[in-house]
């Protein structure tokens, strides 16, 4: 069994992107992994699931003292500064983006294709320095044929993978892969890339080594410069001005990179299989998207000004969900796919021993009456930031509120995806008046046909249904479900979708006891309440629960508390303002697929309305000093 001190922490690692593919890099220079050319594509280096197996790609300084990193200012460009016994490196890494290519250029071509480049420069005395680059195909299940190309390049493939390697430095084959060393004196560079070849391109013949083109390390730094100036022209698009602006545009930036460009869409984190709880069996595919991130995404991007993001994203969500209601599914692959098949891989040991390692996610099939309510709240909150709802689409909502009319009172799995069995659980509920309420806004504001007393009499019906059956009095507490005792983390979402009012008393009680009995002793909120025999072992705090919980106390006028809360919040990222899925609530160590989209959107939701809550709070105090004073 691999040790599982070998695996660097979760937060060792950083992000980059070219918003088709990305790379995790750690504090070590080493690139544990990455898939091409999509996403959700077999991953080429996946040593973070498989320390043995999973292949890498590591530029780094030898007899390292200490390292420092930083993204450049406004990009996604990293930069990790190595100081050694000798000297001081920079390593820059980035993934060329190509925003406008020529129309003319053929799709196969050197410009089009996914690459990681990587610059180490010696910034002062010498620098020794190891490349190595040594791919494992399909989830590093594949050892690749790797053959030279000359002195300064590589070429390895193997199954439908194959990818190319360029160095500045003289390159050796090794271990199905590439190696180089060398010494770096004050001022000298070292640059290497690896392109994605597809094994076969447009035309019938596969690519093989006698196609290859050697990369041109003269032009690393034009890549770079276009890379750089791509992300500080889009990072100059926020509109958020205010406390938390920079980290609020982190984890903007965070989201462009999770953001397929091809269709809009962003996955829920660059993962698969970064456990919930080390050890333990919760280790789940997040490399697609969730109708659940749908009104989450549109409100986080319309408040800091990114309306074209808002828009495809929009589109896309039009686009894959579309056709008969019963058939919506609570997520779809980046291109709108359905069928999203979820396999294990038991050759892989799994990040520090959490297996098993899994591919495509099976909730896809779930039956979850949220997404109805979910679907709607984005087209309303799409329609109030200034956009517009087609005839067609509009039939096609009016369709999904049909569906929830004759199916509300059903059992499902949950938000959460639980696999324990269809229950009636009280979000879903809640999410089914939000679909309702929605519809009936829609058709009000904007002069839309449908049966509007109908929807409000549902809408009625399904409340007065929660309130009598979801709230237990003898538990003082909205509940998970019918008929249980157990409290979840989703109730706090009922005032933030208008279901209830943040001071009524059964909502405050609620809001009470998850702070009392569903939270660490730092405040950060559980999901929900897990039995103490949990064979998949006991997950960490979920840290969109923690925002929820802090939006309410927001809500509340309790700016202080929640204040407080927010900060010790900004302090779970890591030092790159990353964010993962949970945290160990006895380490504090990150847990779950990083970095997690839900986070961040949830970070600037939060940080904007407290912001803003804040700023009003002091308006109304200076004119009630105003007023005393005349």
């Amino acid at each position: 069994m691999t040790n599982r001190g070998t695996y660097p922490p979760i937060s060792d690692y950083g992000l980059i992107s070219d918003m088709h593919s990305c790379a995790l890099v750690s504090k070590t220079g080493s690139i544990d992994w990455c898939c091409f050319p999509r996403f959700d594509s077999p991953a080429v280096f996946s040593r973070i699931l498989d320390w043995g197996k999973g292949g890498y790609f590591q530029v780094a300084p030898e007899e390292v003292r200490s390292v420092s990193r930083r993204y450049l200012p406004n990009t996604n460009i990293l930069e990790t500064t190595f100081e050694t016994v000798t000297g001081v490196a920079k390593l820059t890494d980035f993934m060329p983006t190509h925003p406008h290519p020529a129309p003319s250029e053929p799709v196969e071509s050197g410009a089009r294709r996914r690459q990681v480049a990587r610059i180490m420069e010696c910034v002062s005395g010498t620098v020794r320095f190891t490349v190595e680059c040594r791919p494992r195909f399909e989830y590093g299940t594949i050892v690749p044929h790797a053959v030279l190309h000359g002195d300064h390049a590589g070429f390895a493939h193997g199954g439908v993978d194959a990818l190319s390697f360029s160095c500045s430095a003289p390159i050796q084959e090794a271990d199905g892969g590439f190696r180089a060393e060398g010494l770096l004196r004050s001022g000298e560079k070292l640059s290497a890339v690896v392109t994605h070849r597809p094994r076969f391109p447009a035309g019938s013949r596969p690519f093989t080594s006698h196609d290859f083109d050697v990369f041109d390390h003269r032009k690393i730094g034009q890549r770079l410069e276009e890379t750089k100036r791509f992300w500080e022209n889009w990072a100059s698009l926020c509109t958020y001005d205010g406390e938390y602006r920079d980290e609020v545009l982190r984890s903007a930036l965070t989201l462009k990179a999770l953001t397929y460009a091809p269709s809009g869409a962003f996955v829920a984190a660059a993962t698969t299989s970064l456990p919930e709880a080390v050890g333990g069996s919760r280790n789940w595919d997040y490399r697609f998207t969730w109708i659940r991130d749908a009104s989450f995404a549109l409100y986080a991007l319309f408040i800091i000004g990114y309306t074209a993001e808002a828009r495809a994203f929009k589109d896309w969500l039009e686009w894959s969900t579309v056709g008969r209601a019963r058939d919506l599914q609570l997520m779809y692959g980046l291109g709108g796919e359905r069928r999203l098949t979820e396999t294990e891989l038991p050759e892989l040991d799994g990040y520090r021993s959490s297996r098993p390692v899994r591919i495509g996610n099976a909730a896809y099939s779930q039956f979850q009456l949220d997404i109805y309510g979910e679907l709607l709240d984005s087209a309303h909150l799409y329609r109030k930031f200034g956009g517009e709802i087609d005839e067609e689409y509009w039939e096609y909502l009016q369709r999904v509120v049909a569906f929830v009319i004759d199916h509300w009172q059903e059992p499902d799995d949950g938000i959460w995806e639980v696999r324990g069995g269809r229950q009636h659980f009280v979000s879903s509920k809640a999410w089914c008046w939000v679909a309702l309420d929605r519809a009936i806004k829609a058709a009000r504001a904007l002069g839309l046909p449908g049966d509007v007393e109908r929807w409000r009499k549902v809408r009625a019906e399904i409340k007065e249904d929660v309130l009598a059956n979801g709230y237990d009095a003898e538990r003082g507490a909205f509940v998970q479900a019918y008929g249980s005792k157990k409290l979840d983390a989703s109730n706090l979402l009922l005032p933030l979708v208008g279901f209830v009012r943040v001071d009524d008393p059964r909502m405050r009680a609620t809001i009470e006891a998850i702070e009392r009995e569903l939270t660490s002793p730092e405040g950060f909120v559980f999901r929900y309440e897990h039995d103490d025999d949990d064979a998949a072992g006991r997950e960490g705090t979920f840290s969109i629960c923690t925002y929820w919980l802090a939006d309410n106390l927001i809500a509340r006028g309790e700016l202080q508390r929640a204040h407080a809360l927010f900060d010790k919040l900004r302090e779970s990222a890591n030092d790159l303002g990353l964010f993962s899925e949970e945290t160990d609530p006895e380490t504090g160590a990150m847990l779950g697929n990083f970095p997690q989209a839900f986070t961040h959107l949830a970070f600037i939701n939060t940080a904007v309305q407290l912001h803003e809550a804040e700023e009003h709070q002091k308006g109304a105090q200076g004119g009630e000093a105003g007023k005393s004073t005349t």
